[in-house]
């Protein structure tokens, strides 16, 4: 494991190791997160490992049920087993795959996003690149094949960092009175 300033990179040998990311992955969106949920993007290419992190955060979150991609029913909540919680949403794993890039992927993530923070819920999103912009507050896991062909890597990126160097985005104007 790298580490910079802001920016992790893990080396995942194997499908176990991706879930266990997720696992240590899910202390630190709920500490980040609070009250209102957390969000969390996963991008990375068919088979790179994205459901395979999102099982080891459901596991870390006391869901039993088994996790599946959502590819075809596009968002799935699932209820921790867990504590005084049990039978609450804990995650909402949203994929946005077969949307078209642009407003039908912004408005099925602006429905999810309002149900996993009216919950307290992690909402993680797979093919987050067909939103037209980038969620603030959001937490990001690149997945990419090793070239060596030697498992995986995740490049694991918190909210608000910003390479050195670069300069924040202007501040939206006020809105008009």
């Amino acid at each position: 494991m790298e580490s910079t300033d802001a920016i992790e990179v893990c080396h995942l040998a194997d499908p176990a190791a991706t879930d266990a990311l997720g696992r240590r992955l899910a202390s630190q969106l709920l500490a980040a997160g609070a009250a209102d949920g957390a969000l969390l993007l996963l991008r990375g290419e068919l088979g790179a490992g994205k459901t395979s992190l999102v099982q080891g955060l459901a596991a870390a979150l006391g869901i039993s049920e088994p996790v599946t991609s959502p590819t075809f029913a596009l968002a799935q909540h699932y209820d921790t087993d867990v504590g005084s919680d049990a039978g609450t949403t804990a995650l909402v794993h949203l994929d946005l795959y077969r949307l078209e890039p642009g407003a039908a992927a912004d408005e099925l993530f602006a429905q999810e996003e309002e149900d996993a923070r009216g919950l307290g819920a992690v909402l993680a999103v797979e093919w987050p690149e067909r939103l037209s912009f980038r969620p603030e507050g959001a937490w990001e896991v690149a997945l990419s094949h090793r070239e060596d062909g030697e498992g995986r890597l995740a490049r694991i990126t918190p909210p608000g960092f910003r390479p050195p160097g670069v300069t924040p985005p202007p501040a939206a104007p006020p809105a008009p009175r």
